[in-house]
Order: C-alpha cells, then sequence, then structure tokens
C-alpha cells in the first residue's frame, strides 16, 4: 500500500519478525488502519507501518505495543500525526500490496 502523506501513520519497532508479525495484527485489528509496509532494519530489528486517521493509529500503536511486549521486546512506536508527503518514499520501500 503506498502511502502518499495524506494520513496519520503508526510505527511498531520490534526485536524479530514474530513479535512484529503478532503487533501488525493487533494494530489492524484495534482501528480502522491498513497495513502500509514493513522493513527488516537490520540486527533483527522490524518495522510494522500502519496508515489511518490519527484516532485509529494511536489506537493500533496502542494495542500493537502490548502485543509485541507480550511475546518478545518492543524498541519504539510512534503516530505521525501529519507527515509531510516525502516520508512515503521513506515507508513504502517495502510496502504491502492486497486486494
Amino acid at each position: 500500500m503506498r502511502y502518499r502523506g495524506e494520513e496519520a501513520i503508526g510505527l511498531i519497532e520490534t526485536v524479530g519478525m514474530v513479535p512484529a508479525i503478532y503487533a501488525a495484527d493487533a494494530m489492524l485489528k484495534a482501528g480502522d488502519t491498513e497495513l502500509v509496509s514493513y522493513e527488516n532494519v537490520g540486527s533483527t530489528l522490524v518495522t510494522i507501518i500502519v496508515k489511518g486517521d490519527v484516532a485509529a493509529c494511536e489506537a493500533a500503536v496502542k494495542a500493537g505495543k502490548e502485543a509485541a511486549s507480550s511475546i518478545g521486546k518492543l524498541t519504539a512506536a510512534n503516530v505521525m500525526k501529519r507527515p509531510v508527503p516525502p516520508i512515503g518514499d521513506v515507508v513504502s520501500v517495502h510496502d504491502v500490496d492486497y486486494n
């Protein structure tokens, strides 16, 4: 899902893929958000990025933090309320396309 800067984004970073996937599942169930992308940062760090309105991203990040922390290590979490459109080039490197 290509991000173009029109909505808020929620980000969760974990150590390892399993907590990241668990966090992504919780994030998508917690609010009206869509999965934008994931990034294997290196050193086993994985970032999950969702988009939606501010309240949905806040709820999603809260749920993602709880989920990831319950089975692994959470290293970062953030909601960017109105990122500038060029951020889309950064967060869409490994965008997830689904129908």
